[in-house]
């Protein structure tokens, strides 16, 4: 825990995905109380997406940040508005993006959640 999962878009590809991970997993730390050693971040790379009535064009990024319970709503909102004050700093504009629509989602695990460690 945190599990943290970004899907973004080929558009995308000239982001530093891995600096981006490095730089969230310190304020999911002090927004949330989380440990650093448990933060985990996986992106994934979508191949086909539409926005609105445009399939060429935009690009989207969706981070979903799974916690243990027991987060209030107000600490689940400072910590997406974190994110997407992130993201904006590590995406750049590049060429044949038209819009980045960028956002945030924090969830709580399922109490069935566990993992182990080797």
């Amino acid at each position: 825990m945190p599990q943290i999962t970004i899907e973004r878009s080929p558009g995308l590809d000239h982001v530093n995905w891995s600096a981006f991970a490095l730089a969230l997993h310190p304020v999911v730390v002090e927004v949330a109380a989380a440990r650093l050693e448990a933060c985990k971040t996986r992106v994934l790379r979508t191949e086909d997406e539409v926005v609105g009535g445009d399939a060429d064009g935009p690009a989207i990024v969706n981070v979903t940040l799974a916690l243990l319970a027991g987060r209030s709503d107000e600490t689940k909102a400072k910590l997406t508005e974190a994110v997407l004050e992130l993201l904006r700093k590590h995406i750049e504009p590049t060429d044949g993006v038209s819009t980045v629509h960028a956002s945030a989602e924090v969830r709580d695990l399922d109490p069935s959640y566990r993992k182990y460690e080797e």
